[in-house]
């Protein structure tokens, strides 16, 4: 009697149809059932027979790519550039790290300090700001793309989520609870929310002219109107809403005292969702306050001499941070950054240099007979 299945079918393992008898079906491989087969389904995917297209470059192709590329690479660089380079920007230091600055005397300040800490730094603007001036504080080796610490937030209670209020998320710890009572805002985020605060001055004659800064319009439109909101109830009264809560440890007051008006104060308040977003590097700015102008006969910021009085509350000399204020104007393309355009103007080069040895290498060697010689 002799095994009657496929090669292939003894490499999977077992024979689909058993012993075959003569005149007769099969033995041992139930025969009224279904053949089961591993190949797979006839169709343009599975079998590999989808249409393809490669593409043969060639001297007629590449060279001209190189070309163009280059030719639009770079003045689209230097554009940029140039628009980057005529932004006005006018940064300080004010850790006071330096024993000669006058924030020196701050510079162990803590998070629990009852008296606050004040200096004032005087400057010069050699060049008038025209249009608009945003306000920025900065901070370095800062690192808000920590994992534990991005994650330490709960933003149903920042959404105005009643029952979170009262019972925050567990990702908040250590910054959940403080004296059995939930804290609000929770997490570590809002813990460390920055509250220097910062005020400038025109000097003219010995006479200092207080600059008007704009609180309300720093934060993103989606924050201040979607990702955030009060508890629902009486927003006239916050303090009603936000009874049973406490602030968070390092807060001098708690959230529904941020500010005096309605519509910036408890988790709306700009300051504090500028704060909440995190930055993903270890140095970055936040918007502070804005600078409008007032007309077009004057510049915003006119040169000249200022002051920056500075409430120091922030400590920052425990892990060798630095605290930054900067003074920009803004372009099309956002703030100062001649990275865009350095790029822009950089691989323009290498694409139009690269082009170049390649159509010298052509035009030398590219009529030249390939064809081998056969020796007789």
């Amino acid at each position: 009697m002799a095994v009657n299945y496929s090669a292939k079918e003894e490499a999977d393992g077992h024979p689909s149809g058993g012993v075959g008898v003569p005149g007769g079906g099969a033995v041992g491989g139930g025969g009224g059932g279904a053949v089961k087969t591993r190949k797979p389904d006839n169709t343009a995917f599975k079998q590999q027979r989808l249409p393809a297209w490669q593409p043969i470059l060639t001297a007629g192709t590449v060279l001209p790519a190189f070309f163009i590329i280059g030719l639009i690479f770079i003045p689209i660089g230097i554009g940029i550039f140039v628009t980057s380079n005529n932004i006005r920007e006018y940064e300080i230091d004010y850790t006071g790290t330096e024993p000669s600055s006058p924030c020196n005397k701050c510079l162990n300040v803590s998070w629990d300090s009852t008296t606050p800490c004040t200096c004032e730094i005087n400057f010069t603007l050699e060049h008038a700001f025209e249009s608009n001036v945003f306000m920025y504080y900065g901070l370095s080796n800062f690192y808000q793309n920590h994992r534990r610490y991005v994650k330490s937030r709960d933003d149903s209670q920042l959404n105005g989520d009643n029952a979170s209020l009262l019972n925050p998320s567990k990702e908040c710890e250590p910054y959940r609870t403080n004296e059995d009572k939930p804290i609000a805002p929770c997490g570590a985020i809002a813990n460390s929310m920055f509250n220097d605060t910062l005020k400038l001055y025109r000097i003219d004659n010995d006479t200092k002219t207080p600059i008007p800064l704009i609180k309300k319009g720093i934060a993103w439109w989606t924050d201040k109107n979607v990702k955030f909101r009060n508890p629902t109830g009486d927003g006239n009264n916050l303090t009603a809403l936000f009874q049973g809560t406490t602030k968070p440890v390092n807060w001098p007051k708690p959230v529904y005292l941020l500010d005096n008006e309605s519509d910036n104060n408890g988790f709306i308040n700009e300051d504090f969702i500028v704060w909440m977003r995190t930055a993903a590097l270890p140095t970055f700015r936040k918007l502070y306050r804005l600078i409008e102008r007032k007309n077009n006969l004057q510049p915003t910021l006119q040169a000249g001499k200022y002051s920056l009085h500075i409430t120091y509350n922030y400590p920052v000399h425990s892990f060798d941070g630095r605290k930054r204020m900067i003074l920009s104007t803004i372009s099309w393309m956002g703030g100062k950054n001649p990275f865009l355009g350095i790029a822009y103007i950089t691989v323009g080069s290498i694409c139009f240099f690269l082009g170049v040895v390649l159509l010298i290498i052509h035009h030398k060697y590219g009529n030249r007979n390939t064809s081998a010689d056969i020796p007789n």
